[in-house]
């Protein structure tokens, strides 16, 4: 009984801490935001110079990795449909696209936005398509910088559970740990 009275008490107690976190706090994991972003799947956009090159973007397989790459912050990966119309004539490419972006949480709407998002990699198939590509590179980028300002990544509901919405009425901020996104209910 001695041997396992130690043992009992250490069990009690971090059955308390976990529920205490989860009055402190809640959670959101990476694959509940990959969800989420499946939503965002098939963004289209018609972006541009007009007279000299118009391309039409066509966004899917949106994923994410939190805290993983860069402490704070989300990496977002994503494949990309490039319809281009230019002096040359109309011609297709895929891009695979990796992106940086800051989670901020609006407690006023009870949402997830990622701001200041970043293209900081696209590789282009076929590569002879590289050069316009890249030309268009930094009108993508405030497109889809726009658009993850605008339209959030992850909302919190009232419906899916009641930890989650104690966190849309309780929360107060973000913290980005590796793999996961956590809402504390105090400061």
């Amino acid at each position: 009984m001695k041997k396992a009275f130690p043992g009992l008490v250490a069990l009690i107690f971090s059955l308390l801490i976990t529920g205490c976190n989860q009055l402190t706090q809640y959670t959101i994991s990476e694959q509940e935001v990959n969800q989420a972003l499946a939503k965002h799947n098939n963004y289209e956009k018609d972006i541009g110079v007009a007279g000299l090159v118009n391309a039409h973007i066509l966004l899917t397989n949106l994923s994410s990795q939190i805290g993983r790459e860069e402490p704070g912050k989300v990496t977002l990966s994503g494949d990309a449909k490039i319809n281009v119309t230019s002096l040359f004539g109309p011609q297709q490419a895929d891009m695979q696209l990796k992106m940086k972006a800051q989670p901020v949480y609006d407690a006023q709407q009870g949402a997830i936005f990622l701001r200041d998002l970043e293209i900081v990699d696209a590789q282009v198939q076929p590569e002879k398509m590289a050069g316009i590509i890249k030309s268009l590179t930094p009108y993508l980028n405030q497109s889809l910088k726009s658009y993850f300002n605008q339209k959030p990544a992850y909302v919190l509901s009232d419906d899916r559970s009641k930890a989650e919405a104690l966190a849309k009425k309780f929360a107060k901020g973000l913290k980005v740990e590796p793999g996961q996104l956590i809402i504390p209910f105090t400061q």
